[in-house]
């Protein structure tokens, strides 16, 4: 395995550059964050009302090389300690993926460490395992993020079996679609969190697609019925529009995650991904989670958005199950998580 033995010893550098947050960390051992710098770009991008790729990009170039030096420098260490540096390869965009699976590469070869490839889902995956090692297989993930709404069943590292995903806009992404139209502003998510403190869930009756169908999910038509609604009744209040839209995706959400871990008999059940964020899924998550009798983890809100200390995690488990990644490996913004068949 290029020379390299995967212990708790082992220092991984971890690199995230797939959307719109530049982020290095320095992980031990897999489970051990010793350090994380992440930096946020996200107001370069709120007068557009998304992520802008050639703005995330350029962005990238400048803060990277500082988050990497934030990073060594908080841990205290050397670069002659770092053991390997693991970096996302895919999903994301491709602009952004290439400035760090550049940088990294580089280091790789300047240091002599191996390169490892993370896919960004995966690694997402890795989060919880991050603030609670003692997570027990089989785990029922649900992902819940801007571009991806999924359960997963982890069997084991490395062994996952997708359960059920969106078939039209993933969570997230009705999230910035409702909040752009009600003029909450970006990112989405945050906004609506906000907005809908002040409204009243039960408000407006929104549909649950899907609820009672299987393990997939559909929000494409709660966005509609949110616009349509809107448009019908203009002086109704946002904050009960958001408090009504956000209960809905909840909503399904919890009963699917709920659904999905009785299904494989899970000894846990896990929140990742940026949408993990939310204050009435983390509440109503926990909620089901207690009236199931099954162990539910939330991951800090830290840890639920894109940052490096997960990817080096991922990277950390990949080399030492498959070894380093070939240097001549790309980006691959169209990446899908390894499942089992």
């Amino acid at each position: 395995m290029s020379g390299i033995t995967v212990d708790d010893r082992t220092l991984v550098l971890g690199i995230e550059t797939s959307c719109d947050e530049t982020a290095a960390a320095l992980v031990m051992g897999g489970y051990d964050i010793v350090s994380s710098a992440v930096s946020t770009q996200v107001d370069l991008h709120a007068e557009f009302g998304g992520v802008v790729p050639e703005i995330a990009s350029r962005a990238h170039l400048d803060l990277l090389n500082p988050m990497i030096a934030r990073a060594i420098v908080e841990a205290g260490v050397g670069e002659e300690r770092i053991d390997a540096v693991a970096c996302t390869v895919g999903p994301g965009l491709i602009g952004a993926l290439l400035v760090g699976v550049s940088a990294a590469k580089a280091l790789a070869l300047t240091w002599g460490v191996p390169f490892v490839g993370v896919n960004h889902m995966e690694a997402h995956l890795y989060a919880a395992f991050l603030e609670d090692p003692t997570l027990e297989f089989p785990l029922v993930v649900l992902l819940v993020s801007g571009g991806h709404t999924m359960l997963i069943e982890m069997q084991d590292h490395g062994r996952y079996r997708l359960l059920g995903q969106t078939i039209d806009d993933a969570a997230g992404e009705a999230f910035d679609k409702v909040a752009r139209f009600l003029g909450l502003g970006y990112p989405g998510g945050p906004a609506i969190d906000r907005e809908a403190l002040q409204g009243d869930p039960e408000a407006i009756a929104f549909p649950r697609a899907m609820l009672h169908d299987g393990l997939d999910f559909s929000f494409s038509g709660l966005k509609t019925s949110v616009m349509n609604h809107v448009r019908k009744h203009p002086d109704v209040s946002a904050a009960d529009v958001a408090a009504s839209f956000q209960a809905a995706v909840v909503d399904v959400l919890v009963a699917k995650a709920r659904r999905a871990a009785e299904a494989v008999g899970a000894r846990g059940l896990v929140l990742g991904g940026g949408v993990a964020a939310n204050s009435l899924l983390r509440e109503r998550f926990l909620s089901v989670c207690t009236e199931g009798g099954i162990r539910g983890f939330l991951p800090s809100r830290e840890m639920c958005t894109d940052n490096a200390a997960m990817i080096a995690a991922a990277g950390w488990h990949r080399l030492r199950a498959d070894g380093p990644t070939a240097l001549d490996a790309g980006a691959y913004p169209n990446l899908r998580l390894p499942l089992l068949p």
